[in-house]
């Protein structure tokens, strides 16, 4: 599978990375679309166990893309340009709702590694991930737009709060609101990551139905 603002590692489990470094991996329509075809690669490969999103050069994302010149032509190219009010929600909601929705319901198992900033869009898409691990230096900042999952990912009350006051969360508050599974030492996240990924997709590829249960229910 040939990308550009996306790396896919074929395998037990199963890499993909953000790689827009340049932009911290702020999401382009290009590199959304090519999230899609990354998970249904990994999906459609019965060698696969489990997938893991990260994001290269230290940060998960930093939000959505909102104006580089490679995503404008892009989306040119594709016909998503549009300005009437009905086509820019029709557009928004097929890239930042629809496919996040996608990912969240991907069959097989879910890790996403965080290290550095997960902004807004960022983290609309860890939310989608069934289990998150994340540097102890990371740095998550919500919002209320779009896949708006935050009230179900840490709480009605918690959410208001952060959200009125409008703050990064340490990656230790995250765990401690239950958003986090785990926080390591930034040298030991990737370690620890495809070492909880890899005994995942062992159970994976010895009983796909029991984990698929699991994630369905």
């Amino acid at each position: 599978m040939e990308t550009q603002e996306i790396t896919y590692q074929p395998g037990k489990v199963a890499r993909i990375q953000l790689n827009r470094p340049r932009y911290l991996n702020a999401q382009s329509w290009r590199l959304r679309n090519e999230l899609d075809l990354a998970f249904e690669a990994a999906v459609a490969d019965a060698n696969v166990g489990a997938i893991v999103l990260s994001g290269m050069g230290g940060n998960f994302s930093a939000g959505h893309d909102i104006g580089t010149p490679e995503d404008r032509a892009y989306r040119k190219e594709i016909g998503h340009l549009r300005t009437d009010p009905k086509g820019i929600y029709d557009d928004l909601k097929e890239i930042n709702v629809a496919n996040t929705l996608r990912w969240r319901n991907v069959p097989k198992p879910t890790i996403g590694m965080v290290e550095g900033y997960c902004i807004f869009g960022g983290w609309m898409i860890a939310a989608a991930m069934d289990v998150l691990f994340a540097a102890q230096d990371a740095m998550f900042l919500p919002g209320q737009t779009q896949y708006f999952s935050v009230p179900w990912d840490i709480g009605a009350k918690r959410a208001k709060e952060i959200l009125f006051e409008h703050r990064f969360l340490s990656a230790r508050e995250c765990f401690d609101d239950g958003f986090v599974n785990r926080v390591f030492d930034s040298q030991d996240l990737e370690e620890q990551t495809l070492a909880y990924a890899g005994r995942v997709a062992d159970n994976y590829l010895q009983n796909p139905m029991v984990v698929e249960t699991s994630k369905r229910t």
